[in-house]
C-alpha cells in the first residue's frame, strides 16, 4: 500500500497525528449506524417500547453508554483529536429482530467527528448487548458503518444498503 494513500502515515512510513493546525474551523457532522440482531424470546420482550431488565432500561442505557463513548474517542483511538463535541444524539429503532442504533455527531473544529460517531454507536451496540446477553448469548452486531459525514474537505453518503 502507499504510504502517501494514508492519514496518519508520516514520510518515515510511521503512525503520526494528522497536523490540522493550517485547517479552517468548520461546523461538522458525521452520523454512523449499527444493526443489533436478537433472538425471539430478546424480541419478545421489547413489544415496541423499551425492555427494563435487571441492569435497567436497555435503550436509555445504551443511548447514555454511546454518548458517554462517543465523548471519549480520542482516548480510545491513539491518533484521534481530542474534539469539543457540540451534541450527539443516539436514536435507537426496534423492528422485528433488529434494533438499528444511529449516531450523529457534532463539531465545530478543524477535523471531522467520524470516528466519534463511530464510537457512539458502537458502544451504543456493545451496551444494547450487555443489557440483554442473559436472553441471547448469541446476539450479533453488524453493518457498523460510516452513513455521512458533512462539514470538512470532502463529504461522503454512504450508499443506502451496505
Amino acid at each position: 500500500m502507499n504510504p502517501d494513500s494514508l492519514s496518519h502515515i508520516d514520510d518515515a512510513n510511521r503512525a503520526s497525528m494528522v497536523d490540522v493546525s493550517a485547517k479552517k474551523v468548520t461546523a461538522r457532522t458525521a452520523t454512523a449506524e449499527a444493526k443489533v440482531h436478537v433472538n425471539e424470546a430478546v424480541a419478545a420482550q421489547f413489544d415496541g417500547k423499551d425492555l427494563v431488565s435487571k441492569k435497567g432500561p436497555v435503550f436509555q442505557t445504551a443511548i447514555l453508554a454511546g454518548v458517554m463513548g462517543a465523548k471519549q474517542t480520542s482516548n480510545l483511538i491513539p491518533l484521534c483529536h481530542p474534539l469539543p463535541l457540540d451534541s450527539i444524539k443516539i436514536n435507537i429503532e426496534f423492528e422485528g429482530r433488529t434494533a438499528t442504533i444511529q449516531c450523529t455527531a457534532k463539531t465545530t473544529g478543524k477535523t471531522g467527528v467520524e470516528m466519534e460517531a463511530l464510537t457512539g454507536v458502537n458502544i451504543a451496540a456493545l451496551t444494547l448487548y450487555d443489557m440483554c446477553k442473559a436472553l441471547d448469548k448469541g446476539i450479533t452486531i453488524t453493518d457498523l458503518r460510516l452513513l455521512e459525514k458533512a462539514g470538512g474537505k470532502s463529504d461522503y453518503q454512504a450508499d443506502p444498503e451496505p
